[in-house]
């Protein structure tokens, strides 16, 4: 099968992937289950992913972001290559480690933010035309990589030739990252593939495409810093000490849900290591009661403990916590809230009590779970676990924008 052809199939079936959470049918979370969803908005996004053994969600799920803001807007449907962010933004990373003499974060994680560096500096390509997968195999898979990585750069720091790095590292380093992920010109706009019927740079593809990155914010909600000011999320994978917007915990709910209803769908890096998170279950929650989630394995519909019956929160609604600013702010600063995870937001669901529930799409693939890959974080979880979210500035009301100086 030709690429083309290959992609068109990939794109037919991944809007189709969740025809059942689109097409307003009611549905649950996994087999057993008592919950009955309904919709509420569902918008487009293109198929889900596997990242499988690498760090790089930031990567899968900022592109699938910006690959449904390329639907939104009419410029059709498109496969973009996580692995050409990820690489380039691997070359900033070392840069920044030896800058800060290795007192800086270096591994796979990163931002969203790193994707707009990316574009900026070094544009985007298809996935077709850099896969990364040069070592081989069908998925992929960055173990041997990140350990050769960050080998060479633990070596580095300590600049062991007189005191000082020669001009040869930057050289030794990008070749170990043509070996794995596959090779590219030292100028990346020697490098051409063709789409669209026509050929084009990484630099021309995005121009060709209309990405303004100058069009994305980030938004948060922490206590320790003044709301409606920027400030650099204090989170290891920020590298960049790039800013982020700050407001209030109940605008940033209402942000999520509105951009949602608006139309736009957006990036959400969160928290998922909660017993209340189960993707095999398709589901994030945040009981009141943490017993509601004690075995996330069990198809139980009750536990039993000291004679008393406990529903599984899994399998039947269950009442949940809602979070203060300071609850919030506690958990961040004592580390039970941390920057695990990017994903994807493209809908809102409701179960049958009225609670709400963003549609998310991850990438691990689509085998794990009975919603092809999706699952659903309700509006508790979402307002105690959130990190930030990636969103186009038009998603935000017109006196947010005037408040944070956004035109």
């Amino acid at each position: 099968m030709n690429k083309i052809a290959l992609l068109i199939l990939l794109i037919v079936n991944g809007l189709n992937i969740s025809a059942q959470i689109k097409d307003n049918k009611t549905f649950t979370n996994t087999k057993g289950s008592r919950y009955i969803f309904t919709t509420v908005k569902h918008l487009d996004a293109t198929p889900v992913k596997d990242q499988n053994y690498t760090g790089t969600c930031w990567s899968f799920s900022g592109l699938s972001f910006i690959e449904s803001e390329l639907l939104r807007k009419g410029k059709g449907a498109y496969n973009l290559s996580e692995m050409w962010i990820a690489r380039n933004a691997y070359l900033g990373k070392a840069r920044n480690y030896l800058l800060m003499e290795g007192h800086a974060n270096f591994g796979e994680g990163g931002e969203f933010h790193d994707i707009p560096w990316v574009i900026r500096h070094y544009g985007i390509v298809p996935e077709y035309a850099y896969p990364g997968k040069a070592y081989g195999g069908k998925k992929h898979n960055h173990t041997e990589l990140h350990a050769v990585l960050t080998g060479m750069l633990k070596a580095l720091k300590d600049k062991p030739q007189n005191h000082k790095l020669t001009k040869s590292w930057k050289k030794a380093y990008t070749e170990v990252l043509d070996a794995y992920l596959g090779q590219i010109p030292d100028n990346t706009e020697d490098f051409t593939f063709k789409a669209d019927g026509k050929t084009y740079t990484p630099k021309s593809f995005a121009k060709h495409l209309d990405l303004n990155m100058d069009d994305y914010v980030e938004l948060t909600s922490f206590t320790h810093h003044p709301y409606y000011q920027a400030f650099a999320l204090e989170i290891p994978d920020n590298w960049q000490m790039h800013t982020t917007y700050n407001i209030p915990l109940d605008e940033l709910m209402k942000v999520a849900n509105d951009a949602i209803m608006k139309g736009y769908t957006f990036a959400w890096g969160a928290d998922v290591s909660e017993k209340g998170f189960s993707h095999r279950k398709g589901l994030a929650i945040f009981p009141e009661d943490k017993r509601t989630v004690q075995n996330r394995k069990s198809k139980d519909l009750y536990f039993e403990e000291n004679g008393e019956k406990i529903p599984n929160a899994f399998y039947q609604p269950v009442k949940e916590k809602i979070v203060t600013p300071e609850e919030r702010q506690e958990a961040f600063e004592n580390g039970e809230t941390t920057d695990d995870h990017g994903m994807h937001i493209v809908g809102i669901v409701k179960d049958q009590k009225g609670t709400k529930y963003f549609v998310v799409k991850n990438s691990w693939g689509t085998d794990y779970n009975d919603l092809n890959g999706y699952f659903l974080a309700s509006y508790p979880y979402f307002r105690a676990k959130t990190i930030d979210i990636f969103v186009h500035k038009d998603a935000l009301p017109k006196d947010l924008k005037k408040k944070l100086g956004i035109k």
